[in-house]
């Protein structure tokens, strides 16, 4: 027992103390708190019911947490649209509510579209996640046709205040605007990621909502939810199979944490309040860190708001850990249906992050010999998101519990060598930036062997040598050119090592050849 709390703490800590260059995450947090707590208290002095005053809540927060577009002008246009994809789901699933057959059809219906939406990008995936969670909420507060009319205006009033806040009185985005997601990989039909995602999640969700059922005709929905967002920003076998995991064990400390917490509330409104707050405050700030984390708040706040419904009790913390083992079996179901697998996933998006190396090392020689429109820093921030994406499709590899312990540190090898690569254009480009930053002839040699190690990796992006014009051409050891030369020849060094573990022998592939 001491070593589990001993255990917890020092996770604790590594939270609290980890990077948030800005205090983004904690603004933004804040800000989530500030928006919901204000959208149910319109709701609340509006004179709506409870019910309503939830829906009110669970609107702003969806808006606030899923609305991610790259500028504020498309984020205010999307947060507009979530009532044009929300209100028919939400009408649809109050009158199914009590025909069960078209209901469960209906609502899988909503899964395939809610998912195969995200091939538009940030706003088809905000707006997919909307239209799911208001059959979701119908579920949960066993909404009917008589109570639209007064769903629909807790909804309105809640994402015209949350909105409020985050656009009008703490815009986070204008000063830090939000990184701008890497393009979905390409493809068409069933190779299109999206699509081959969308018919995974749906029969998923089939299999969750079939046993939900056979567990409990109230709360089966937690199974579907459960299912629907292990799938939301994954793309490879191994990763959905680690965030359900990764849910399961959120999912089971939550329920631990409301046995202490919320139960012996009782549902008291004040109390339950401020911990709804700090449950909301954890949700945004742990989100970008610790997908566990994000479920364990989520969990203790679905309890805090049972107990304020009345019906919170022991037995139905159970069932919601049953449920959630059934949705996470679900998501295991549904990966082996037209399965994207781990190398092929993390194989693309390595070839990405290393074409993108090669564009920012160009930008950076065009830029240190005199051409102004060059922007690497373009290309470096681009490489962080793509190594994002790529740190994700190698986490099933990096995992604690990973039995192929060869395959592991390989790939770990990998992530220290893209992190090198990383950091490595980000000093080329800030070399590059710099107004007295020259070129001499050696950086256009040190440049060219760099494109050559990105062919050597992905052999469709042909090296070019660059052109230095004379007039730029510099005497050797200037202090510009000496920086630039420092940052090329460590790319060219992690590049040249990344062959090492990227073509390993065939039978223990980490990733396959290019």
């Amino acid at each position: 027992m001491k070593k589990a709390l001993t255990a917890t703490g020092r996770l604790l800590r590594r939270m609290c103390v980890a990077p948030d260059p800005g205090r983004v995450r904690l603004r933004v947090a804040s800000r989530a708190v500030l928006g919901v707590g204000l959208s149910v208290a319109a709701a609340e002095l509006a004179g709506l019911s409870l019910t309503a005053s939830i829906t009110a809540g669970l609107a702003a927060l969806l808006a606030l947490f899923t609305v991610a577009d790259p500028t504020v002008r498309r984020q205010v246009v999307t947060t507009a649209l979530l009532p044009l994809a929300g209100f028919p789901v939400l009408a649809l699933a109050t009158v199914l509510h009590g025909t069960p057959p078209l209901r469960d059809l209906a609502w899988l219906l909503v899964v395939f579209a809610g998912v195969y939406a995200r091939r538009w990008g940030p706003r088809g995936h905000a707006l997919g996640i909307f239209a799911f969670m208001q059959f979701f909420v119908t579920q949960f507060l066993h909404a009917v046709p008589a109570q639209l009319p007064e769903l629909y205006g807790a909804v309105l009033l809640a994402l015209g205040t949350a909105g409020a806040v985050r656009f009008v009185l703490w815009c986070v985005e204008r000063r830090v605007p939000p990184p701008a997601a890497p393009a979905p990989l390409p493809g068409t039909g069933l190779a299109r990621p999206t699509t081959r995602q969308a018919f995974q999640a749906t029969a998923a969700c089939a299999v969750a909502l079939g046993v939900g059922q056979l567990l409990s005709q109230e709360r089966w929905y937690w199974a579907v939810g459960t299912a629907w967002w292990i799938f939301v920003n994954t793309a490879s076998r191994g990763e959905t199979l680690v965030r359900g995991f990764r849910r399961v064990v959120g999912t089971v400390t939550g329920i631990a944490a409301g046995l202490l917490v919320a139960i012996p509330l009782g549902g008291a409104p004040a109390p339950t309040a401020v911990l709804v707050a700090v449950c909301v405050f954890g949700i945004f700030y742990t989100a970008p860190l610790s997908y566990s984390w994000m479920m364990f708040f989520v969990t203790v706040m679905a309890g805090l708001l049972y107990g304020l419904l009345g019906v919170l009790h022991p037995g139905l913390l159970l069932l919601r850990f049953e449920e959630t083992a059934v949705g996470a079996l679900g998501a295991a179901v549904g990966v082996a249906l037209l399965p994207v697998t781990t190398h092929a996933a993390t194989n693309a998006w390595i070839q990405r992050a290393v074409a993108c190396v090669h564009a920012c090392t160009t930008a950076a020689a065009r830029r240190l010999a005199g051409d102004p429109d060059a922007d690497p820093a373009a290309h470096a921030a681009e490489l962080d998101l793509l190594l994002g994406r790529a740190r994700l499709t190698l986490a099933p590899l990096v995992h604690p519990l990973s039995p192929l312990r060869a395959r592991k540190a390989r790939a770990r090898h990998v992530l220290e060598l893209l992190d090198a690569c990383a950091r490595e254009s980000r000093g080329l480009a800030a070399v590059a930036a710099d107004p007295h930053a020259s070129h001499d002839a050696r950086l256009a040699a040190a440049a060219w062997r760099v494109e050559a190690a990105v062919h050597a990796l992905v052999p469709q992006v042909a090296p070019k040598r660059p052109r230095i014009p004379a007039e730029r051409a510099l005497p050797a050891h200037h202090p510009g050119a000496e920086a630039a030369l420092g940052h090329l020849h460590a790319l060219e060094h992690a590049l040249t090592a990344l062959a090492t573990p990227l073509r390993a022998a065939p039978d223990s592939p980490l990733v396959p050849a290019a």
